[in-house]
């Protein structure tokens, strides 16, 4: 079996790659929606992998794995890595999580990821509202995840939350960025406090912080909401399209709190965790299949981690049904450092009716089960996508 052709198109939000056999058989992945714009970075590969075995996917992937980098740009080696281990599956007529060791459960935790829904107002009731809502959806999810601080309107809805600027720039995360004020700090934490008054202690709670915040900052919060036994602050010091890494400062908080921290959803690479896992610098990672490198790089990092005494929480929440098929396969093959994964969706809510194979209900009492079928389990069904394509996209299924 050989590769015949690399074709990229945008299907609704998503870049979607397809890898082509001449035996054949296809092999899908998914990029973030955040990302349209990839499409091209993943082309340059084509000429690369034409005429390659795609079952040998660490051999392809060492011709093309060094010309990623931080997010977003490991995206586009992610996504082929992804659609290979999908035409393998298939070839051997086995599910991927076979492949990559067999699985070590027969259901994977997820938390609420793309589920959230945006807030228009800010204040500690809304929040508690919203915690609410969460608790309450048919999902039933044992864990949830809300952004604050800096991952939040509330740096811009709060007058001087911080001493510094709110940027004005399009990008996430960019310039935002400095020491809290004290009205700050304890709006931050008034907020922390609600949402845990409705959660209680039947639902895991883990925040999405940043990143922005200062050193003292940091870790007077991890000190503060001790009480409250979370389950993480995630990117406090460095996060979405932060192209480091700063092990050594996460490893200062780390050390002064038994709230445990989380990083790792921009990173790129084993290497680039090196230095977070053996200097224990934090208590959790959460590498995104779609920006580390890929699934069988996303285990490694889960094994390494393990040894280590670290957690593992993968990111996911853009990653599209695919990308969620692709997480659900990898999960189960992972060490019991494994917490959950941040559950994708489709975004049109159409993608449901062009993908087949997902269960219904997809999620059960936080859980999803996973399924048995050759590759990664789902298919793109070409007849309902095709209304979809682009007009420069229209022989994508050809």
């Amino acid at each position: 079996m050989r590769i015949s052709d690399l074709k990229c198109a945008v299907i609704g939000k998503n870049p979607i790659v397809r890898i082509v056999t001449d035996d054949g058989i296809s092999g899908y992945g998914e990029v973030e929606q955040y990302k349209p714009y990839l499409k091209p970075f993943v082309m340059q590969f084509r000429e690369a992998l034409i005429g390659e075995d795609p079952t040998d996917v660490e051999r392809v992937m060492l011709k093309i794995r060094q010309r990623g980098a931080f997010k977003p740009y490991g995206s586009a080696i992610s996504v082929i890595e992804m659609a290979l281990w999908d035409i393998a599956g298939k070839a051997a007529g086995v599910p991927v999580y076979k492949l990559l060791g067999g699985k070590v459960r027969d259901k994977v935790r997820v938390y609420n990821g793309a589920l959230r829904v945006p807030m228009t107002r800010f204040r500690p009731e809304d929040y508690a509202a919203e915690a609410k809502r969460m608790m309450e959806l048919p999902e039933g999810f044992t864990i949830v995840k809300q952004g604050i601080s800096f991952h939040s309107p509330m740096k811009r809805e709060f007058k001087d939350y911080y001493y510094g600027e709110p940027s004005p720039s399009p990008f996430h995360g960019a310039l935002d960025r400095g020491l809290l004020t004290e009205r700050g700090m304890a709006y931050t934490l008034d907020c922390v406090a609600a949402m845990k008054g409705v959660l209680g202690d039947r639902i895991g709670f883990a925040l999405d912080c940043g990143p922005g915040w200062m050193v003292p900052d940091a870790i007077r919060f991890a000190r503060a909401v001790e009480k409250h036994n979370l389950l993480w602050l995630e990117d406090m010091i460095t996060g979405d399209y932060v192209p480091f890494v700063n092990a050594d400062v996460y490893r200062e908080v780390t050390q002064a709190t038994s709230t445990p921290i989380h990083t790792g959803e921009q990173i790129y690479l084993r290497q680039n965790f090196k230095e977070l896992i053996e200097k224990k610098a934090v208590r959790v990672v959460g590498p995104d299949p779609c920006d580390v490198g890929g699934i069988a790089e996303l285990k490694w990092i889960a094994e390494y981690a393990d040894l280590h005494g670290i957690l593992m929480a993968p990111h996911g929440t853009g990653n599209g049904l695919l990308g969620l098929a692709a997480l659900v396969q990898v999960s189960a093959t992972l060490p019991h450092n494994f917490i959950a994964f941040e559950l994708p969706t489709g975004d049109p809510a159409w993608w449901f009716d062009i993908v087949d194979g997902l269960p219904a209900p997809l999620v059960r009492d936080g859980m999803i089960e996973v399924w048995d079928r050759p590759g990664m389990g789902v298919e793109i069904n070409p007849e309902r996508a095709r209304r979809y394509l682009l007009p420069e996209d229209s022989a994508f299924f050809d």
